[in-house]
């Protein structure tokens, strides 16, 4: 047992933990946040073991480093790529005496400038977070809680521990909280405190307040807990999840409440549904990353050989050659030789391209929404490249896809269809002028309204001349609000009245029974006396369940029914009532009354009794709710679809809206066959999904047109190792998944699960703090700036205002940069290949010796000036499709999503290609000036050494610039540039540097070599042949040719035996099911008539 005592803290081994309330103690002041702490309070101890709250719900800090984790974690990130260690490798070398041909700081330098580069990148990057972090923080209460504790909080706070309600200001002890941040839901959650501390409201109380409470250990689950208050004198009473505040909740619609901690820190569920932030690379990295770990064996086999070779040429030839001398260091010579095969000027090229990548990202007009003024940010610049491989989409609903704002659109009255226009909200004055000029369906018009402003459970609060409407259902809310701007007013609840103004005129409606909705009944009722005094039972539901319970007599069924049709795409409710009689009334009453008494264990029963009176309805008409989608949403969906992307939307909302709006957006369509996995077991979980797997037969494992609709109590049963493999085969073969009712811990084991199996690049999607588990274990996560804060933005690797934006994202700048960083590599690697291989080939003309066939500064300068420019453009400005093809043609996508424009096979032809190329640049200037005897006078061999490095540095960089040009398909100013400019920089350096002596102490050597070449016909001639020779051929290779491949169309193929249901369920109620505190006791235990003069907050003070 965990116990906690006044006197010390006591841990042991058991998943309960007990500690008491002991009522002596002091109020502790807080801003914004009064305490009562325990004098001896027993969460001093547990303080030192679990981490203090830094915030409400900022929970922990999104950056990667910290002081203290930097320079660590940042060595780990950057010598974890296999170059950085290679060349750190190298730089060693070079330290040690007569080794190096090439100095001791040629890679020394190179290296420190990379990496201090880099890193100052990567902490501007983090700074931004750390700033955005503060930012949040600067605008809640910080204060530091322990457990024991009791604190008090007001509202619109969020909340920061774990915490018991002890008592608050409503009704019944009753409060809301919003639980967005940790499962997306908008609608508001009801919580009551037992009646056993219900009236414990003063200082006075809550000082004599004694007694223990046990309880079970941390864990996830949201909505499991289990714990025994012990009240001093009192018998034991059972706590559960309705009587339990989550950390990072906030409270709504309650002037304040007092609660007890039970977990803090990292014990806190919130935290225990934390994802820690990982360090991530791109796939493109990785690819590279084993490629160059292949190269540095070539590199080391080419050493060997190197090193055999001079061994073996010593043997026979070292008696005559005395002055080579024997060198027994010749694999490490060798080694630094020809290190520069990889390329070390990758790594800085690769760190600006990415960052100026960011930036274009950063200025996009396109993605800048000017309703907020927010342009699309990249947070990273690591990832840019993966944009363009995204396989898998995954997508939160509320805030996401939707604007998590419901509105009140279309109505049918009577047979009679309004609000068909394109307003946001219901905009038809014809429904009006039905109303107020006798038109023959006025009399329907005026019931269907009234039934809007009777039938529900909201609380209206007056705030001067304006009344605003509180809620835990937002569809309630928009109905309310839908009929007050029709003139139909509510006005006043009391706890068995409601009061409604009608164009002025004030109606009272007696509340005599509400009957309780369910997701099994998909519906809610209202039994009322009407100011005629007549007994009528209103009735709001699914339309499946309200039209099998029509009267016979009932009309306008039929047009109804089209109307519906027509509304599928939105929320819809029918709406119908019934005239009871006093004695059929009464009848009911008693039934109700009995099956009433079992309401809390056996609810099944109440049902049944609700079953009895709600029949013989008359219809009314219909409403269509809309959770508004977000601009153009389901066009983009399309296009991603398109594209080949799979999306999965992860929710936490129920599962009848998740599937409305699935087909609102488009994600699914009425022809759509679905799945569901609804059980409550594990076995009935594993039979189910055998038996859908079975079904699919050989269509298992491929892609079809098929809806997978699964929730959160049996995606605990499906992720179980037994049944997790069969569950991901039977979700991959579907087009679009629905993942309802999730914890955050869930959504990214989904998304980890998905990751590790397929081993295609995810991207995460969200606004709220919910999604930041997803976010971060996905490959790429995006971050909307949406109505729930700034946490999902924060833990986001780019952020976007708008879902839209996605597709410019992905199509566009996704796509775009893949080509950009897959060219700027290859080619890197290509350039340094072409040039370094040559010593290869010099070794065999050289005896093995070590030496270089290249000046030392004409080295240094290969990377730094005269081939810098050529990467730099085709990494910032190359584009393999403009911008409309991209977005006209979704499937051009798949060219860089399946990775066939970078990979281990284009790698080495690249490689090979560079081979060949070095190979001719060598041998052929070296066999053609071997037969130009004209031209040599004396000192052959000085002259043809000299005339041989002339050329092959003069070949090297037109040959390199010019496979540049063959690359570049977007020209632009910076092209011409960057491949011409470069050829002019070696032509002018190489005229001037070879008349530096005997002015300058520097490359004797050099002297007179353009004098020579310049006057060579062999020269022309080679530069004329070998440049253009393999460029010719080079040029039937390029990369855009699979741009219009038979790949990029789609096949998707529909199963057979699934049936498909033409229309969505056309309803979705918010009401928190089966809640602490019924409906009816809800409407009861408000009287607005007389809070409206004691609903002014108060300070905190006043409560005390």
């Amino acid at each position: 047992m965990e116990r906690l005592s006044l006197g010390g803290l006591l841990r042991e081994a058991s998943l309960d933990r007990c500690f008491p309330l002991e009522g002596a103690g002091v109020l502790g002041e807080v801003p914004g946040c009064p305490v009562l702490v325990p004098e001896a309070t027993c969460g001093q101890e547990l303080a030192a073991l679990v981490q203090g709250l830094e915030a409400w719900f900022c929970a922990e800090s999104t950056t990667k480093y910290s002081k203290w984790s930097f320079l660590p974690r940042y060595l780990y990130l950057q010598f974890s790529k296999a170059a950085n260690a290679f060349f750190l490798f190298i730089t060693i070398l070079q330290q040690i005496p007569d080794v190096s041909p090439v100095g001791k700081y040629t890679t020394l330098l190179p290296l420190l400038v990379i990496l201090a580069i880099s890193g100052i990148k990567e902490i501007v990057e983090d700074y931004v977070s750390f700033l955005l972090d503060n930012e949040i923080l600067s605008k809640l209460c910080t204060i530091k809680v322990n457990v024991g504790d009791i604190v008090k909080n007001l509202n619109g706070e969020f909340l920061p521990a774990d915490m018991i309600l002890i008592s608050s200001s409503e009704p019944q002890a009753m409060c809301y909280v919003a639980t967005a941040n940790l499962d997306g839901e908008t609608n508001l959650k009801i919580r009551q405190a037992l009646l056993e501390t219900a009236g414990t409201q003063k200082e006075e109380q809550l000082v004599n307040l004694a007694g223990k409470i046990e309880c079970e250990g941390p864990h996830r689950q949201f909505n499991n807990f289990v714990g025994t208050l012990y009240l001093r004198g009192k018998s034991p009473v059972s706590l559960g999840p309705d009587q339990m505040l989550l950390r990072g909740t906030q409270l709504k619609n309650t002037l304040w409440i007092i609660g007890i901690v039970i977990y803090t820190g990292f014990e806190t569920k919130l935290m225990q549904n934390a994802v820690k932030s990982p360090l991530k690379r791109s796939k493109v990295e990785k690819v590279t990353n084993l490629q160059i770990l292949v190269l540095l064996l070539l590199l080391f086999l080419m050493s060997a050989v190197s090193c055999v070779g001079a061994l073996i040429w010593n043997k026979i030839y070292l008696e005559n050659i005395w002055y080579m001398g024997n060198n027994g260091k010749c694999l490490m010579v060798f080694i630094i030789l020809y290190h520069n095969l990889v390329p070390i000027s990758l790594l800085l090229t690769l760190e600006t391209v990415k960052f100026i990548q960011a930036q274009f990202i950063n200025w996009d007009e396109d993605m800048h929404y000017d309703q907020n003024n927010l342009y699309a940010m990249a947070r990273t610049s690591n990832l840019n490249e993966e944009l363009g491989q995204v396989k898998y989409l995954f997508s939160d609903k509320t805030g996401t896809l939707t604007c998590n704002s419901m509105t009140f659109k279309k109505c049918t009255i009577a047979g009679v269809i309004y609000g068909q226009s394109s307003f946001c909200e219901f905009n038809d004055p014809k429904l009006l002028e039905n109303f107020e000029n006798g038109h023959p369906s006025a009399e329907y018009i005026n019931e269907f309204l009234t039934l809007l402003c009777v039938c529900h459970t909201v609380i209206p609060e007056r705030h001067g001349n304006d009344i605003i409407y509180q809620a835990s259902s937002p569809d309630e809310a928009a109905l309310v609000k839908g009929a007050k701007k029709l003139g139909f007013v509510f006005t006043t609840r009391t706890p068995y009245s409601v009061t409604i103004e009608v164009m002025t005129e004030m109606h009272t409606f007696e509340i005599l029974n509400i009957l309780e909705f369910s997701s099994n009944r998909k519906r809610m009722s209202i039994i009322v006396r009407t100011p005629a005094g007549h007994l009528r039972l209103y009735c709001k539901g699914a339309d499946t369940v309200i039209l099998e319970r029509l009267s016979k007599d009932s009309l306008f069924v039929e047009d109804t029914l089209k109307h519906l049709e027509y509304f599928a795409t939105e929320v819809t409710l029918c709406i119908a009532y019934t005239d009871l009689t006093e004695k059929e009334y009464q009848d009911w009453l008693e039934k109700y009354q009995r099956a009433n008494q079992f309401y809390k264990t056996e609810f099944k029963k109440l049902e049944e009794c609700y079953e009895i009176i709600e029949k013989e309805f008359l219809l009314l008409g219909a409403t269509a709710i809309e959770d508004r989608l977000q601009a153009n949403v389901p066009e983009t969906i399309s296009t991603l679809l398109r594209a080949n992307i799979k999306i999965w939307v992860l929710t936490g909302d129920k599962q009848e809206t998740a599937v409305n709006i699935a087909f609102s957006c488009k994600l699914i369509s009425g022809t759509t066959p679905r799945i569901y996995l609804n059980a409550s077991s594990f076995e009935a979980t594993q039979q189910i999904i055998e038996y859908n797997c079975g079904d699919l037969g050989n269509l298992l494992g491929k892609e079809n047109d098929l809806a997978l609709i699964i929730d959160g109590e049996t995606l605990k049963y499906a992720l179980r190792f037994e049944i997790q493999r069969k569950f991901l085969d039977l979700a991959l073969s579907c087009r679009a998944v629905l993942c309802c009712r999730l914890s955050p811990l869930q959504k990214a084991e989904i998304v980890d699960l998905v990751k590790k199996r397929e081993g295609a690049i995810t991207l995460a999607v969200g606004d709220g703090a919910n999604d930041v588990g997803m976010i971060r274990m996905a490959h790429v996560g995006v971050g909307i700036s949406g109505n729930e804060g700034m946490q999902a933005t924060n833990n986001s690797d780019y952020s976007i205002a708008q879902f839209r934006y996605l597709e410019k994202l992905l199509l566009v700048h996704g796509t775009w940069n893949y080509f950009r960083v897959t060219k700027c590599i290859l080619y890197c690697f290509y350039k340094n290949v072409v040039l370094y291989i040559i010593g290869l080939w010099f070794s065999f003309f050289n005896g093995f010796s070590g030496q270089i066939i290249f000046e030392h500064w004409c080295i240094s300068l290969y990377n730094v000036i005269f081939t810098s420019l050529p990467p730099l453009t085709l990494g910032i400005f190359e584009k393999c499709c403009s911008q409309k093809s991209l977005l006209e043609y979704p499937q051009l996508y798949t060219v860089s999503q399946t990775g066939e424009v970078f990979n281990t096979k284009v790698f080495w032809i690249q490689c090979m290609d560079a081979l060949i190329h070095s190979f001719i640049l060598f041998w052929f200037p070296m066999k053609m000036l071997e037969h130009g005897n004209n031209f040599i006078i004396s000192n052959i061999l000085l002259l043809l050494l000299k005339l041989v490095f002339s050329c092959n540095v003069y070949y090297v960089v037109v040959t390199v610039c010019l496979k540049a040009a063959l690359e570049t398909t977007s020209w632009n100013t910076f092209s011409h540039v960057a491949v011409w400019g470069s050829i002019i920089s070696w032509m002018v350096f190489f005229s001037v540097y070879s008349y530096f002596w005997p002015f300058f102490s520097l490359a004797p050597e050099m002297t007179g070599q353009i004098s020579m070449a310049l006057i060579c016909p062999h020269f022309w001639l080679g530069l004329l042949l070998v440049p253009t020779t393999f460029e010719k051929a080079s040029s039937n290779q390029k990369l855009e040719s699979q741009c219009l491949s038979s790949e990029c169309s789609l096949a998707i193929t529909a199963p057979k035996g699934f049936s498909c249901l033409c229309l969505p369920d056309g309803y979705a109620f918010s009401q928190t099911e089966g809640a602490v505190v019924t409906q009816e006791e809800l409407v009861r235990a408000y009287d607005t008539a007389k809070m409206e003069n004691t609903k002014n907050p108060k300070r905190s003070s006043d409560f005390f």
